[in-house]
């Protein structure tokens, strides 16, 4: 099993620009069928990923 450690003092960097993430900015893509967000650098723009689409019936 792989511990899982909090780390405070460092801060993530983004993959495109390097720039140190201090906030992340997302997007919310909807449709009928659910939700999903995207989340990209504030700095670049360039997307960091998507959240799993969730169904209607889940909110």
């Amino acid at each position: 099993m792989i511990k899982l450690e909090e780390q405070k003092q460092v801060k993530p960097v983004c993959p495109h620009c390097e720039a140190p993430l201090e906030t992340v900015w997302m997007h919310e893509l909807a449709s009928i069928l659910g939700r999903r967000y995207v989340y990209f650098c504030p700095k670049c723009r360039k997307v960091l990923g998507v959240s799993h689409r969730k169904g209607f019936w889940m909110g």
